[in-house]
């Protein structure tokens, strides 16, 4: 059975030596991390001075040297602010963690209330709420700063506290049904409870996805109809054969807050929708956007978004039963030097030691997420028939975008998504019309 975690504490059995020792070894691993991640900027800065003024293949004609200048500059101040906001975050979560901050702060959430629910939920809902100011200063430099600096930055202060409010709030709403209901079922199924917080999580996840295109996104943007009916049409034709219905085709006013571009599917099942950003249509001509939208196809189409999910899933079955697991020992609390922790405040250092175990998997998902990216290319090539569109569309979003030409493959192999760009306008080029007499 479980030890008394929920109603408030657990004991260390781990000796005063080896609780030094281990407090150590988990301070040691974490600065590792830290200082794997910084040697992965520094390599990727020092490449990008010694290749950012090189024009790249494919580029020629659509980036100048200037403009290779700015996206250096650009990247440069984004990883230095970043690295900074790294280093303030890390010192602040050693800070609490490890000293006498943290049983403190679990006392005086027990000291504000008799109810276990109700100090789960104040646990996790102050912490949120104190990050959120924490990260405030970070944010306000990026967005009306640095983005300004470099042009991308639209919106004006008003705004930007509407959005902050607004995302504090609705965040705080939906900790609060997921801690609540977490809770609950701890209670309720104290040796089972990680497989059905795991199935609730999911659930969760799944009806947010659904509900969140008609209820969250459009309390921040407004979502009208294409302004350009024939490019709706040419859009609809193209999913129809592809075999895929969506429920609207709509664009965004991105341009409100910033002048960077993008489009993306939201929903899933019957409440799939498309959404271009104004500044999109803006920057590309048609076929530049069908063959982008092809992409985005590419993606559903091949099954990427639910095996995604399904992996997703699977590693946080597990992540659960190893919580479960590690709580279920008693020890925890020891391995930080606490004498003991409440039930939530356990999950807050086992979430720490996840954070450090599952960096060395971090490239991992990067490679997966662009092999997909990699076949999603290939059938937007074989649905739009236009290769050319699709590398002369990524060009154009490099160029405005001012993204990094030269990131260092190291660098790009442990963190991006999404293949380099040069590689692939590289790989687009070389590949050939598909015959339009053959069918999708």
């Amino acid at each position: 059975m479980l030890p008394p975690l929920t109603e408030g504490a657990a004991r260390g059995n781990t000796g005063p030596t080896i609780e030094g020792a281990m407090k150590t070894v988990l301070i040691s691993l974490f600065l590792a991390r830290f200082a794997a991640a910084y040697l992965l900027r520094y390599l990727n800065l020092r490449h990008l001075k010694r290749h950012g003024a090189t024009v790249p293949e494919g580029f020629a004609g659509a980036i100048d040297q200037e403009a290779l200048e700015k996206s250096a500059r650009y990247t440069l101040e984004q990883h230095r602010v970043g690295l900074a906001e790294s280093v303030y975050d890390s010192a602040l979560l050693l800070a609490f963690l490890f000293t006498p901050l943290f049983p403190l702060y679990d006392r005086f959430i027990a000291s504000l209330s008799g109810s276990y629910l109700v100090q789960g939920l104040l646990f996790m809902l102050i912490i949120y709420l104190a990050q959120s100011i924490l990260e405030i200063p970070f944010s306000l430099y990026n967005t009306f700063h640095l983005e300004r600096r470099y042009g991308f930055n639209t919106m004006m202060p008003g705004l930007w506290v509407s959005d902050f409010l607004k995302s504090v709030l609705i965040s705080a709403l939906l900790m609060g049904v997921l801690v609540s209901g977490a809770l609950l079922l701890v209670r309720h199924s104290p040796e089972l409870w990680w497989l059905w917080v795991w199935a609730f999580f999911a659930l969760f996840s799944i009806t947010m996805i659904y509900l969140s295109p008609y209820v969250i996104e459009p309390l921040f943007s407004k979502f009208e109809p294409l302004s350009d009916p024939e490019l709706e049409t040419e859009i609809r034709v193209m999913l129809d054969r592809a075999g895929i219905e969506v429920k609207g085709v709509l664009q965004m006013d991105a341009s409100r807050r910033s002048l960077h571009s993008n489009a993306y599917f939201t929903g899933i099942g019957h409440v799939k929708r498309i959404v271009l950003y104004d500044t999109l249509l803006k920057q590309m001509d048609r076929q530049e956007l069908l063959a982008i939208l092809a992409h985005e196809t590419g993606h559903w189409k091949k099954g990427h978004i639910w095996k995604q999910l399904l992996l997703m899933e699977s590693v946080a079955l597990a992540l659960f039963f190893l919580v479960h697991r590690l709580i279920a020992w008693g020890g925890l609390p020891g391995l930080f030097g606490h004498q003991d922790a409440s039930f939530p405040a356990q999950v807050l250092l086992v979430s720490f030691i996840l954070s450090i175990a599952s960096f060395p998997f971090t490239p991992v998902g990067s490679w997966l997420s662009r092999r997909n990216e990699r076949e999603a290319d290939r059938f937007a090539v074989a649905l739009s028939r236009a290769p050319q569109a699709l590398a002369s569309a990524l060009v154009k979003l490099a160029c405005e975008n001012l993204s990094n030409l030269h990131p260092h493959p190291l660098y790009a192999g442990f963190y991006y998504s999404h293949p380099p760009v040069v590689e692939r306008v590289a790989a687009l080029r070389a590949m050939k019309e598909p015959d339009p007499r053959r069918n999708n």
